[in-house]
Order: C-alpha cells, then sequence, then structure tokens
C-alpha cells in the first residue's frame, strides 16, 4: 500500500479522499490556490502546498508541472486526480509515469479511448452495445445528417462533459448555426472543435452503471444510480436503486457495463453511463474513467468504500469482493447543494456564507463547515446530502426534513428548490425524466413562494421576540456572574414596556406583551394570541412550545441583521427598539462634498433610483450596487440635481468608474 499520496483536486472530493486514504493510513498531501488558503481540505490533509500564484485554473489545479514538482519535493508514491480538472487528462498521466508517480486512475488508453466520444461510440458498437444513430465528418457530413436521423437532433462535442458543449436542433434551419456554436464551445472548454450529431432522445432516463475494476483482469458492477433529475445537462439529484428498470432491464445494462469495462482492461473506478427510453430501450451515451461525483448512493446501498477501493488497487491489489458478493440494501438518494438562484435560471451565486448549520441527520459530503466566501473561480457545489433508508418513499421522507433543516444565509441556494421538487408528486411517483427541471421549475418556484408566505408572519415575529428576550436574559445572567450590576443594568428598563414593534422581511407588526417570565411568554400580535415556553436555546438553535405545539427554530445575526430559520425557509427579522447599523455607503469623495459619486467595491449596478434632471436630496439612495452579494445603497452626499447617469441596470462597475454626477441646486 501507498504511504503517502497527493490529492491533485479540491472542495469536497478533496475532503472524501483524504478521510479514505486515513482509513488505509496513507498520509495526504493537500494542494490549493490562493482563494483556497483557508479551506477544510488544507486542514484534514497531513502536508499542504500552495500551487501557483492567484487562482487561474492554469496556473493551479490544472497546472500540471506545478503538481508533479510539489509530489516530488513531498516524496508521494501516487496522486489522486478526484474528478474534474486534470481526473480525465491523458497528459496528466503521462506526466505522472515519467516520475515513477502512481496515477490513481485507468490506464492512459481507456482515458484517451473514452474520453473522446467519437471513438468510444466506434469502440461500444463493435461489441454489440445499442446505441442512438449518429454522424461524425466535417460540416457539410453532418448538415446532411437530418436526411436520415429523424429531428430532434443533439449535437455534441467529441469531447465534451459535464453537460457542455451539446445543443438540441429541432429543425433544419437550426442545425448549421447549432453546429458552429457547438464547435466554438468546444474549442474554448476542451480544446478540441469536434462535434458530432445524434439522434436526440425525448424525455430519456439517464441511468449510469458503476464499475470497478483491477490489475489482475478483474471486473465487477456495483449496479446503477438513476441521474434523470438535471438542470443545464447537470445532476442535482441522483438514487440508487432506479425506481424505472426492471429487474431484467438492470441484468442486462449492468451487463453490458462490464462488458465494456472488460474489453479495455479496465483496472479503476468508472462509470458507465447510458439513455433508456419509455420503453425501456436502453442507449449507450459515454464512459467517465474516474470517480463520480454521486458515489456516495452507490456506497450507502453495497456497503463498498468506492474511493477506499479505488486507491487499494491503484496500489496493485485484486478487489476484496467478487461479483456475486455486491448487493443493493435499501434506498439512497443524493441531493447537491449548490450556490445558485434557481429563479434566475439556476446561475452561480457567489458570495459570502455568513452562516451555515446542517442537518443533524444524514450523510454529508463537504468541504465548507463554517462561514467563508463562495468564490465565482469554482464549481458552486457546497455539498451533497445523503439520505440511506428502507425504501425508496423513507429515503423521500427523511430527504425532505433533512433540507428542511439544511441553514444557509448570507447567498441564495437550491435547497428551497429541493424540498419542492423531492415532495413533488410528479417525483415521488417517479414520473421523471431529464426534461423534469425544464418542464417543473415554474411550478416549483411558485410553490416555494406560496409555501413561504403560507408562513404565519405573526408566528414568527412572537417567536423571534421570545428569543430574543431570552437572549437577553442569558447575557445578563452571564454578565452579571462576571460583575455587579448597577440597578438599571439589573433591570434593564426603568418600566416594564407594554409593546414591541418590528418588521418579518419588512412588514411591520406590533407585540403586546401580556406576560414575561422564566417559564412563559406572552404575546398578542394582530389580535393573536401566542403563549411561548422555550424548551432549549443553544447556538443558533431554539426548541418553542408555542400555544401547546412545539416549533423548531434556528437564529443568526449578521451585520446588523437577525434571521429565523423555519423549515427550510428564511425570514429577515427586526425590532424597531434596537439599534441597527445601516447598511448605507458614502464615498469619501462625497464626504468631502465633491460631486463625483463611485462604487465602495467592485459590483453590480441592480437599480438605479433616479434620473437625470431629477432634484434629490442629501442622503436619498441614488443606486444600488451589489458587492458580493450584499446591497450597498449609495446615497447623495447633499441636495441637488443629477446632472448624468454613466450606468445602466446590470452594469458591472469598479470602484474608480464616476456611476453619477450630482450638480447643485442654485434654485
Amino acid at each position: 500500500m501507498f504511504k503517502k499520496i497527493l490529492i491533485a483536486n479540491r472542495g469536497e472530493i478533496a475532503v472524501r479522499i483524504i478521510e479514505a486514504a486515513h482509513q488505509l493510513k496513507i498520509q495526504t498531501v493537500a494542494v490549493f490556490s490562493e482563494a483556497d488558503r483557508s479551506a477544510l481540505h488544507i486542514r484534514k490533509a497531513d502536508e499542504a502546498y500552495q500551487i501557483g500564484n492567484g487562482n487561474e485554473l492554469k496556473d493551479t489545479y490544472l497546472n500540471i508541472e506545478k503538481i508533479i514538482e510539489i509530489a516530488k519535493e513531498a516524496k508521494v508514491d501516487a496522486i489522486h486526480p478526484g474528478y474534474g480538472f486534470l481526473a480525465e487528462n491523458p497528459d496528466f498521466v503521462a506526466a505522472c509515469e515519467r516520475e515513477n508517480l502512481v496515477f490513481i486512475g485507468p490506464h492512459t488508453r481507456a482515458i484517451q479511448l473514452m474520453g473522446n466520444k467519437i471513438e468510444s461510440r466506434a469502440f461500444v458498437k463493435e461489441i454489440g452495445i445499442p446505441m442512438t444513430e449518429a454522424v461524425t465528418g466535417d460540416f457539410q457530413t453532418l448538415m446532411k445528417a437530418a436526411e436520415h436521423i429523424p429531428f430532434p437532433l443533439l449535437v455534441k462535442a467529441a469531447a465534451g462533459g459535464g453537460g457542455k458543449g451539446m445543443k438540441i436542433v429541432r429543425s433544419h434551419e437550426e442545425l448549421s448555426g447549432a453546429i458552429e456554436s457547438t464547435s466554438r464551445e468546444a474549442a474554448n472548454y476542451f480544446g478540441d472543435p469536434a462535434v458530432f450529431v445524434e439522434k436526440y432522445v425525448e424525455e430519456p432516463r439517464h441511468i449510469e452503471i458503476q464499475v470497478i475494476g483491477d490489475k489482475h483482469g478483474n471486473v465487477v458492477h456495483l449496479f446503477e444510480r438513476e441521474c434523470s433529475i438535471q438542470r443545464r445537462h447537470q445532476k442535482i439529484i441522483e438514487e440508487s436503486p432506479s425506481p424505472t428498470l426492471t429487474p431484467e432491464v438492470r441484468k442486462k445494462m449492468c451487463e453490458a457495463a462490464v462488458k465494456i469495462a472488460r474489453k479495455i482492461e479496465y483496472n479503476s473506478a468508472g462509470t458507465i453511463e447510458f439513455l433508456v427510453d419509455k420503453q425501456q430501450h436502453f442507449y449507450f451515451l459515454e464512459m467517465n474513467t474516474r470517480i463520480q461525483v454521486e458515489h456516495p448512493v452507490t456506497e450507502e446501498v453495497t456497503g463498498v468504500d468506492l474511493v477506499a477501493e479505488q486507491i487499494s488497487v491503484a496500489a496493485g491489489k485484486p478487489l476484496s469482493f467478487r461479483q456475486e458478493e455486491i448487493q443493493q440494501k435499501g434506498h439512497a438518494i443524493e441531493c447537491r447543494i449548490y450556490a445558485e438562484d434557481p429563479a434566475n435560471n439556476f446561475l452561480p451565486s457567489p458570495g459570502d456564507i455568513l452562516f451555515i448549520d446542517p442537518p443533524a441527520k444524514g450523510r454529508i459530503d463537504a468541504a465548507i463547515e463554517k462561514p467563508v466566501t463562495v468564490h465565482s473561480f469554482y464549481d458552486p457545489m457546497i455539498s451533497k446530502l445523503i439520505i440511506h433508508a428502507g425504501d425508496r418513499n423513507e429515503a423521500i421522507r427523511k430527504m425532505e426534513s433533512a433540507l428542511r433543516h439544511y441553514a444557509i444565509i448570507g447567498i441564495k441556494t437550491n435547497i428551497p428548490y429541493l424540498i419542492q421538487l423531492v415532495r413533488s408528486n410528479a417525483f415521488r411517483e417517479n414520473k421523471i425524466s431529464t426534461k423534469f427541471c425544464d418542464l417543473h421549475t415554474p411550478q416549483l418556484l411558485e410553490m416555494i413562494e406560496k409555501e413561504k408566505e403560507g408562513i404565519s408572519k405573526t408566528l414568527i415575529f412572537s417567536s423571534y421576540l421570545a428569543i430574543s428576550i431570552e437572549e437577553t436574559n442569558l447575557q445578563r445572567k452571564k454578565e452579571s456572574a462576571n460583575k455587579s450590576l448597577s440597578i438599571w443594568q439589573e433591570i434593564g428598563f426603568w418600566r416594564e414596556y407594554p409593546t414591541i414593534s418590528g418588521k418579518v422581511d419588512g412588514k411591520s407588526f406590533t407585540a403586546v406583551v401580556r406576560h414575561l417570565d422564566k417559564e412563559n411568554k406572552r404575546f398578542a400580535v394582530q389580535n393573536e394570541n401566542f403563549q411561548i415556553r422555550i424548551d432549549h436555546l443553544q447556538e443558533g438553535d431554539a426548541g418553542l412550545h408555542i400555544n401547546g405545539q412545539a416549533y423548531y427554530f434556528k437564529f443568526f445575526a449578521a451585520g446588523g441583521k437577525n434571521y429565523i430559520f423555519y423549515k427550510g425557509h428564511i425570514f429577515e427579522v427586526s425590532r424597531d427598539d434596537y439599534l441597527v447599523q445601516q447598511d448605507v455607503y458614502v464615498s469619501e469623495a462625497a464626504e468631502r462634498g465633491d460631486a463625483k459619486i463611485v462604487s465602495p467595491m467592485p459590483g453590480k449596478v441592480i437599480k438605479i433610483n433616479v434620473r437625470e434632471g431629477q432634484e434629490v436630496k442629501k442622503g436619498e439612495v441614488l443606486l444600488i450596487v451589489e458587492a458580493m452579494k450584499m446591497e450597498n445603497n449609495i446615497v447623495s452626499p447633499k441636495a441637488g440635481v443629477i446632472e448624468q447617469i454613466n450606468v445602466a441596470e446590470g452594469d458591472m462597475v469598479d470602484g474608480k468608474l464616476e456611476l453619477l454626477r450630482l450638480e447643485e441646486n442654485n434654485k
């Protein structure tokens, strides 16, 4: 077995590999970019080296020369590439071999053959595996494809992967432009402009078979994963076993996958991916010659540590199990937690996580354990939440519960979207396909808003009051234990106040205080009575009994704002009797009285409140700039008239650009 390995990756997969290596008594070496200087995988590893300067991928995680240099300096035996980055790069494998470093992955021929979709299709077709009809060749050849392959067609990059370099074409008029744009995209992403055209299967299931082989000729499968829930051709939910396949089709697909792996003498962990149509005919899609993001669902139902086994076979050991020993037990579901905005076409939403509190139940593979900045340089996945249960219905129920207890505040995430997805009738009844998100996202977004609107804001406000009052009492007790308090500090107020006003998500509420003591707090909010007993209050968690019923909340304060998290929804709350620092920016130039108004930092103009020629008062909000997902109100330093506006909503600005010019009002 290896004594020391280097992980040429970052994020949750780097952490996962480090944990598996430590179980095998192997020392680990991590690499990191400037942005990852305080990342979890650095703290988990035995050694860590900064790779390159800055955060450019070509200088850091794609820098083969530097990674090899660090590996030699650290005296490692092998390198694990994880997934993405260099995991399927034959040049990296060759570089490892030149320096007598073991590449923890398959041999070069497998990577080269299966990494090119045109070559892999030709190879698989020769051994009799079903696949969709396709055409390769030059532009004219591809244009003629429509003459014998009926629409819709799928134009794909030959070296593509990860959902990039793919376009669906439904008419001959669209084909020319699709070929040209896909070729450009393929050249940009993969360095290879080659594309091909194949028959597009409408509303297919995406099902993959996990395989693993060793250097002794053994190859086995570990059954399938259903990966049909996708957005932008990228998976967000995976499960095993597939709720779709019949036992007969499952057997045939697993046998086909092993046949492919045996033919190329596969000697690592990998995945054979298939499309399955409504009649359960399956078609070869591609092979991923690496560990997959969704490998935990297979680990949960088979009990096999795939990463540890992958390391073991790379060291020359035979597989530790035989095919007949592998069984599927129970049902596992994985949800990928992303920093993204489903309401904005799932665009990434990097920024500062102010508060993170994962659920207590379920497996979480993550590289984040505390508030951090999610950078825009890398994939927006925050973590993976995996639930294993006796059957699919139980797994869905537990997954929904776990998601509702997963609190992330500060950036937008897809957690509310996932909650509505797993509880939807279509998902529960397995009426899904790779088009599920395209078809159901508007409805799911509506369900998110409807559910949040349905939560009583008077309940949220009264709960917040009870929590904030109790926190004040606990803090006062803590202070009194350390020093003597004056009578004013002891009683807190010179008289008991009868009302407390505040806001929930900007809406005003007033509570009449009926009773306050250690056991019970009673309020009347908008003619609703609330009797509240606090069962526990600790580290952001609150267990309350409200009108005799148990409730569970999470609460957090940052930047002068307070948040209550309840059933997967985040509410911003405030009390009018608390002094809150306003998030308002006035430039240094503005403070000096200059007319030049700039942004406090690089960001995006999200709202302009004024027009040219408009009179404004001192302190009036002129425009709002979003920077690191924080909104900054740019206010007028003096009264005047807007002479000129130099930006538009949606513009990216830096701290030097003059946003607008303000002229003295001489009237």
